[in-house]
C-alpha cells in the first residue's frame, strides 16, 4: 500500500468521472482466480482421496468406510472389508470424549442398525446381534460368543449400551440421552459453572423464541429507518454532542481545580494547627495536593486545546452534517443500497460453510495411521500434504475479505454514478445493478489487490493473537506485553489500510485507474483536506455509534417491555443478550454501509471543489445541501463570515476548498 502512494502514476491530470472504462489491475486478477482454482482442487483433492466420503459416511476404527466396498490397508488385518450393507458409525463408548482435542475415543465399527433400545447385559448384546444380523463388538467376534468371550470387556461396548438413533446425513450413532455429553459441554461452554443455570438459561431461551425472533425483525427494521431518518437528527445529534463534550471538559476541570484548592485549603490548616506532628500524613497530603494540580493543569491545557479545535473546526462539522443528509437522499434515490449487507452476509455465509466443509473433509483425508496410544486407524495429511491446511486458511481470510472488498466497490460505484449525475431524474435505472456489472467487467483485480493487502497484515495479527493465547498463564509476561503491543499496531495499520483502501475503491470507480494510481490520488485528495477528514471520521463515526446505541437500547426496552408482559419467562437475561448483540451487529453492518457512502461522497465532494469552480464548463455536480456548506467557506474568503483560525486567504494547499473560492 505505502507503495503504492509513492509508486503510483502522477496525480497532476484531471480526473474524468464515469469516462475511459477500462480493466484495472489485471495481473492480479489472474492471480486471484488461480488462488480460487487452488482452492477448488483441495476440495477435489478431498473428494477424490476419500475425506469427503469418510465424514460424511464415517469410517471405522479399521479405515473401513460404512456403506461401501473398502480396499485393504497393508498392515491392518480388518481393513478391506465389504461395508455395503452397514452404513452407521457405531462407538463402543460413546461417552469416552477428549476433552482436549474435541473427539470420541472410543473404537467406532460400521453396523447396519443403530441399538434402538437400552442393552444392559452381554447377552443382550447377543440377542440384538442375532435378531437384526448386525455385531456390536468388533468384527472378529461371532455374536453368539458374546457372553463368555474372554476379550468382551475390551472389544465389545460398554455397558449399559444407551439407546441411539442415526444422525441425520452423517449417520453417526448418538445416544438419545445426551447426558454422558456432559463433560464435552463443560469443555465448550467453559463459563458455566452451574448446570442448573445453564438448563435455565436455555430453557429461557426456547420459551421466548418467538419474542426474540420479534425483536430481530425490529432490530432490523430500526436500522433500515436510522439509515433514511439520520439525515434530519445529524444536526440535532452533532450539537449535542459538541455540548456535552464542552460542557464535560469545563465541568471535569471546575471540579478537579475545586478539589485542588479544597486540598490545598485543608493542607495549610493542618500545619497550622500540627507542626511537628503526623508527619506521615502531611507528606500524603502534599502529594495528593501535588497531583491533584497536575491533573487540574493537564485537564486545563487539554480542554484548551479541545476548545480551540472545535472553534477552529466548527464549519468542517457544519460539512459533515450536510453530508449526512446528501447520504440520507442517496438512499432515497437509491434503495437498493439497503440490501446490500443481506447480499454480503449471503456471500460470505455461503462462502464459510464451504470453507467449513472442505476443513473438515480434510480433517478425514491423507493417509492411514495407526494410533500409538489407542491401536487405532486415523486419516492425517502428510508430508507436502499438510501445507494444504494452511493455503485453505489464507484462502479464508483473502476471499472473506474479497467478499467485502466488493462491497464497498459496489456502494462506490453507485454512490459515484448519483453524484456526478447531475440530472438526478437520469440516474440509470438500477444503478446498484449497473455497479456491480462495472465491477465484474472491469474491476475484479483491484478488488482482489486491495484484499490481499490486507490480508497480509490480519495473518500476522491473527498469528500474533494465538501466540499471545498460548502464553496465558505463563511467566513471560514481557513476551506477552511485546506480543499484545504488536497485535495493537498491526490491528492500527489495518484499520488506516481498510481506510485507504475504501477510497481507492472510490477513485477507481470514478477515474478507471489501477489500485496504485487510486489509492495514491485518493490520498493525496484527503492529505489536502486532512482536517475536514478528522472531522468527518470522528464526528461522523461517533454520530453512528450513537446511532448503534440507539437500536440497541431500543430493541432493549422493547425486549423488556415484550418479557415483562408474558410472565411465564423467568429467565431475562440470556434472551436480551442475544437481542442485544443481534441488533448491534445488524446496527452494525447497516450503518457501516451509511459510513462508507458517507465517505465516498467526500471524496467526490473534495474531486469536485478542486477541479470545478461553479464557472461555464466547470460547473459543479454536488448537491444544494453540500453547495450551502461550500458557500459557508468560500464567504470566508470574502470576509462575509470570519475564517477558520489559521486559515489563511488564497492559501491553495489544505485549506484551499475552505477559504479561496472568489466566484460567490
Amino acid at each position: 500500500m505505502f507503495c503504492c502512494l509513492f509508486w503510483g502514476e502522477g496525480g497532476g491530470r484531471e480526473w474524468k468521472p464515469l469516462e475511459d472504462r477500462s480493466c484495472t489491475d489485471m495481473p492480479w486478477f489472474l492471480l486471484f482466480v488461480v488462488f480460487c482454482v487452488g482452492m477448488g482442487g483441495i476440495c477435489a483433492f478431498t473428494v477424490v482421496t476419500g475425506g469427503a466420503a469418510r465424514l460424511v459416511f464415517g469410517y471405522d476404527s479399521y479405515g473401513n468406510t460404512c456403506g461401501q466396498r473398502n480396499e485393504q490397508i497393508e498392515g491392518v488385518l480388518l481393513s478391506g472389508l465389504d461395508q455395503t450393507d452397514k452404513k452407521f458409525v457405531f462407538f463402543l463408548d460413546p461417552c469416552n470424549i477428549d476433552i482436549v482435542q474435541r473427539k470420541i475415543k472410543s473404537m467406532a465399527l460400521c453396523v447396519t442398525q443403530c441399538p434402538d433400545e437400552e442393552l444392559r447385559t452381554y447377552g443382550d448384546l447377543k440377542r440384538f446381534a442375532m435378531i437384526n444380523d448386525t455385531e456390536l463388538c468388533s468384527y472378529e467376534l461371532a455374536g453368539h460368543l458374546y457372553p463368555g468371550h474372554p476379550e468382551r470387556f475390551t472389544k465389545c461396548p460398554k455397558l449399559p449400551v444407551p439407546q441411539s438413533k442415526p444422525l441425520p446425513v452423517f449417520n453417526r450413532c448418538t445416544p438419545v440421552d445426551i447426558s454422558c455429553y456432559a463433560k464435552f459441554a463443560e469443555a465448550v461452554v467453559t463459563f458455566v459453572s452451574d448446570n442448573s443455570l445453564l438448563h435455565r438459561l436455555i430453557a429461557g431461551v426456547a420459551a421466548s423464541k418467538e419474542i426474540i425472533i420479534g425483536l430481530c425483525v425490529l432490530a432490523l427494521v430500526l436500522s433500515m429507518l436510522l439509515m433514511v431518518i439520520i439525515r434530519y437528527i445529524s444536526a440535532l445529534l452533532v450539537w449535542i454532542l459538541t455540548a456535552l463534550v464542552v460542557l464535560g471538559s469545563l465541568g471535569g476541570t471546575s471540579v478537579l481545580w475545586w478539589l485542588y484548592i479544597d486540598h490545598r485549603l485543608n493542607l495549610n490548616d493542618t500545619l497550622l494547627k500540627k507542626a511537628e506532628e503526623d508527619q506521615e500524613e502531611q507528606e500524603s497530603s502534599r502529594e495528593n495536593t501535588k497531583a491533584l494540580l497536575i491533573y487540574a493543569t493537564a485537564a486545563t491545557v487539554f480542554t484548551v486545546i479541545l476548545l480551540l479545535l472545535m472553534l477552529f473546526m466548527r464549519k468542517r462539522v457544519a460539512l459533515t452534517i450536510a453530508l449526512f443528509r446528501v447520504a440520507g437522499n442517496v438512499f432515497i434515490h437509491l434503495p437498493l443500497l439497503v440490501l446490500q449487507p443481506f447480499l454480503t452476509f449471503l456471500s460470505l455465509f455461503i462462502f464459510w460453510v464451504y470453507w467449513v466443509l472442505v476443513l473438515l473433509f480434510l480433517g478425514t483425508s491423507g493417509n492411514p495411521v495407526q494410533n500409538e496410544e489407542t491401536g487405532l486407524i486415523e486419516f492425517r495429511l502428510t508430508g507436502g500434504l499438510q501445507y494444504l491446511t494452511w493455503y485453505h486458511a489464507l484462502g479464508l481470510v483473502w476471499i472473506s475479505e474479497f467478499i467485502l472488498a466488493c462491497q464497498q466497490m459496489t456502494i462506490a460505484g453507485a454512490v459515484v454514478t448519483y453524484y456526478f449525475t447531475r440530472d438526478k431524474g437520469r440516474l440509470p435505472v438500477t444503478p446498484i445493478l449497473s455497479s456491480v456489472l462495472r465491477l465484474a467487467r472491469y474491476h475484479l483485480g483491484t478488488v482482489a489487490k486491495g484484499s490481499f493487502i490486507i490480508t497480509l497484515v490480519k495473518i500476522p495479527r491473527l498469528i500474533l493473537m494465538y501466540i499471545h493465547n498460548q502464553l496465558k498463564g505463563k511467566e513471560n509476561a514481557c513476551a506477552r506485553c511485546m506480543v499484545k503491543a504488536c497485535i495493537c499496531c498491526l490491528w492500527c495499520l489495518e484499520k488506516c489500510l481498510n481506510y485507504l483502501n475504501q477510497n481507492a475503491y472510490a477513485a477507481t470507480a470514478i477515474n478507471s485507474t489501477s489500485f496504485c494510481t487510486s489509492a495514491r490520488d485518493a490520498f493525496v485528495i484527503l492529505v489536502e483536506n486532512a482536517l475536514r477528514v478528522a472531522a468527518i471520521n470522528t464526528v461522523g463515526d461517533f454520530v453512528l455509534f450513537l446511532g448503534k446505541i440507539l437500536i440497541v437500547t431500543s430493541t432493549a426496552f422493547a425486549g423488556v417491555l415484550a418479557l415483562n408482559y408474558q410472565r411465564d419467562y423467568t429467565e431475562w437475561v440470556l434472551p436480551l443478550i442475544i437481542v442485544c448483540l443481534f441488533a448491534f451487529l445488524v446496527a452494525h453492518c447497516f450503518l457501516s454501509v451509511f459510513e462508507i457512502v458517507v465517505d465516498v461522497l467526500f471524496l467526490c465532494f473534495a474531486i469536485d471543489t478542486k477541479y470545478n469552480d461553479g464557472t461555464p464548463g466547470k460547473e459543479f455536480y454536488m448537491d444544494k445541501a453540500l453547495m450551502v456548506s461550500r458557500w459557508v467557506f468560500a464567504a470566508c474568503a470574502r470576509g462575509i463570515f470570519p475564517c477558520a483560525i489559521g486559515a489563511p486567504r488564497g492559501d491553495y494547499g489544505s485549506e484551499r476548498s475552505l477559504c479561496s473560492f472568489p466566484e460567490v
